[in-house]
């Protein structure tokens, strides 16, 4: 493509050298000159101060004061720098943060030139579009002064109070009655027109910060409630910030789900003792507690819940399954409940599953560029079987997501078994399992395979005849990939074996095993680094507000990419255990789950323990 020459002198800001410098040597060849390279957002504030580069790439993750996100927000505000962010991983908090600054771009490590420059194609016309919409953030009185429901089906937000005079935001759909209301009850109007999008989005993000918590909204609940009354008449919600004069038990509710999604829990555990009710949240896979409500309340929140999934609410003898769909600040967010029945109430777990499909990137996921490369060429053969395993919560799933999201769906016909459908794809025929009525992962697997399929999609490889079915599409010319519960790479082989598949007919089918695991990532506002006698160095979690004390922000994945070759095959025909299969892999280039942790712990993303933890302590 011809680059425009409109941008020629660019700062780098990054604090991974290694990066920093490549990237430099990257942008040199393509004709650009490097106006400076800093480590730090102080150090990127006073070198475009005084050298005024065309542009700036700067990394998301930034560490000190002041963040990366602040220095981006001086450059484009106070020096009119258009700003690229670099970022490596898929922390949505960070990324939301990131996005109120408007960055001209993005771009997601590992990167390549075609990437590099296209981003820099495009960042003047997007900062020149910016500047014509940008706008001071709302101030964070905003989301009390309007209800969300008012502000969001009129499309009006008072952003700003100052010296008796309300900065009302509208858009061309903003009736004239909306501002004539506002008015009357606030006064005094400048009123400021922003494109229909823009305001949505401002909209969104004001109300979706909210800072009520659970526990709060439990007190007022205990203080308040008439049980008598509780269950009678109670609404449908369409968004969950539009709940503010619901019911107190829905308020409850819905204060659950929105401080879990805003905190990118993915469960909520709801349980019940001979005492108390205790409401937990998984985050970046651990769990801690939100709040214990008295007892009384357990009932009730367990029947709101069974309403929203449209279950009975007069069974509590049998475990029940069920779904939500609902929206939190105008974000999609699917819901996947479970009830079942324990010693002292009913028991309900809540799995929070966000339909944004910019998660579903391999990019994003945080493997290594050569298994980055290595996988993506094994998903593009045009048959076998190729495995992703771990434990549950591992990121399986989203892995091979991921992996379908990158191939050519319109040219293919790609169908998916699953139990349950995680995540809907556009332009993939996907199956739900159904073990009542007789849907089993086989059954649909041999229906399915009478629909021309070109890839196959296996939720879980759980029986030997699924295994069979599997291995046998395979070797009639489909790609199939598929999950499977084993603790490293080297092991699916021998549990596919276990299960009774034909080492022959294995040796031929199979592709390569992905074996992955998940690591918190440590806080980038209080890690505390150290340097041991023998001069090794690492970080290690203190805890702060920022991370609710636990010292870790976000999740990082780490892999192990078994390749079957010749070599290997031959192991497989003579049913070699484990022990060889792995000694043949690391000949050939694999790296342990541990050793792939190991560029993580370098670059101080994350800690020994948590490596330990997500690894083992062999």
């Amino acid at each position: 493509m011809e680059l425009t020459q409109t941008l020629t002198r660019i700062l780098v800001v990054e604090d991974e050298i290694v990066v920093s410098e490549d990237l430099q040597q990257r942008l040199r060849a393509l004709g650009f000159a490097i106006a400076g390279a800093a480590d730090t957002a102080a150090e990127a504030i006073a070198l475009a101060t005084t050298e005024r580069p065309d542009l700036a790439l700067m990394d998301v993750m930034l560490h000190g004061r002041p963040e990366g996100i602040e220095a981006a927000e001086y450059l484009r505000s106070q020096l009119n720098i258009p700003v690229i962010y670099l970022t490596a991983h898929s922390d949505r908090a960070t990324l939301q943060k990131a996005r109120l600054t408007d960055p001209s771009g993005y771009i997601v490590k590992p990167f390549d030139d075609a990437q590099l420059m296209i981003a820099i194609e495009l960042a003047p016309r997007r900062h020149e579009l910016d500047l014509k919409t940008r706008r001071e953030a709302p101030s964070p009185m905003a989301e009390r002064l309007l209800p969300y429901a008012f502000a969001r089906s009129k499309q009006i937000l008072i952003a700003h109070q100052r010296e008796g005079v309300n900065e009302v935001w509208v858009c061309a759909s903003t009736p004239e009655g909306a501002l004539s209301e506002v008015s009357r009850n606030f006064g005094t109007l400048q009123v400021v027109s922003l494109p229909e999008e823009a305001l949505r989005q401002w909209i969104n993000t004001t109300y979706s910060r909210q800072s009520g918590s659970a526990a709060q909204v439990v007190g007022e609940v205990e203080g308040e409630v008439d049980l008598s009354r509780l269950m009678q008449e109670i609404p449908e919600v369409e968004d969950l910030l539009e709940s503010e004069d619901d019911a107190p038990i829905i308020r409850m509710i819905n204060a659950l789900l929105t401080q879990a999604a805003r905190e990118g829990a993915s469960d909520i555990h709801i349980e019940s003792f001979e005492h108390e009710s205790v409401v937990r949240i998984r985050v970046d896979g651990v769990l801690r507690d939100v709040v214990r409500p008295k007892k009384a309340l357990h009932a009730a929140l367990i029947s709101r819940i069974k309403i929203m999934a449209q279950l009975d609410i007069a069974e509590k003898r049998l475990p029940q399954d069920g779904r939500i769909t609902l929206r939190v600040g105008g974000r999609p967010v699917d819901v996947r409940v479970s009830i079942i029945p324990a010693g002292h109430g009913e028991r309900a777990v809540l799995r929070l599953l966000e339909k944004d499909a910019q998660w579903l990137n391999l990019e994003t996921l945080g493997m290594a560029q050569d298994t980055l490369v290595s996988f993506d060429r094994l998903i593009k053969r045009p048959h076998g079987i190729v495995l992703v395993t771990g434990p549950t919560g591992s990121g399986k799933t989203t892995t091979l997501y991921a992996a379908l999201s990158r191939l050519e769906v319109g040219q293919a016909n790609v169908m998916t078994v699953e139990d349950p459908i995680e995540y809907d794809l556009v332009g993939i025929s996907q199956i739900q399992v159904n073990e009542r009525i007789g849907m089993s992962f086989a059954r649909a697997l041999r229906s399915l395979l009478r629909q021309d399929p070109d890839i196959i999609m296996i939720g879980e490889i759980r029986d030997l005849e699924t295994a069979t079915i599997a291995v046998q599409a395979s070797l009639t010319g489909h790609l199939v990939l598929a999950t499977l519960h084993t603790n490293d790479a080297a092991l699916a082989i021998t549990r596919l074996e276990d299960m009774g598949v034909e080492p022959y007919l294995l040796s031929t089918s199979l592709l390569g095993v992905l074996a992955q695991r998940l690591v918190r990532q440590l806080c980038p506002v209080c890690k505390e680094s150290w340097t041991e006698p023998d001069g090794r160095t690492g970080c290690s979690p203190v805890g702060c507000s920022e991370c609710g004390q636990s010292g870790y922000s976000g999740r990082l994945g780490i892999y192990e990419l078994l390749v079957v070759d010749d070599a290997m095959r031959a192991l497989i025909r003579d049913r070699a255990s484990d022990t060889e299969v792995l000694r043949q892999a690391r000949a050939n280039g694999l790296r342990t789950l541990r050793e792939d942790a190991g560029r993580w712990l370098e670059a101080g993303f994350t800690s020994l323990e948590e490596v330990v933890r997500a690894t083992g302590s062999d």
